[in-house]
């Protein structure tokens, strides 16, 4: 491989890690556990898991009720 496609393949590596956890983070924190858990070894389960609507009583759910409030 050429310098510059291991450049770019450490930009686009680093941008999925980036977004990986970022959307890992959503999902937990709306209450997905098991989803989140799940997700290490199949990813796209992350971006289900923020997508789905937070869990009554989650820290997610918590926050936007009070925020709306």
């Amino acid at each position: 491989m050429t310098g510059l496609e291991w450049i770019l393949w450490i930009i686009l590596a680093t941008f999925y890690v980036c977004c990986l956890f970022t959307v890992c983070m959503i999902t937990f924190q709306k209450g997905h556990t098991l989803i989140g858990i799940v997700g290490i070894f199949i990813p796209l389960l992350w971006l289900v898991g923020a997508i789905l609507p937070a869990r009554p009583g989650s820290s997610y759910e918590a926050r936007e009720r009070a925020r709306f409030a």
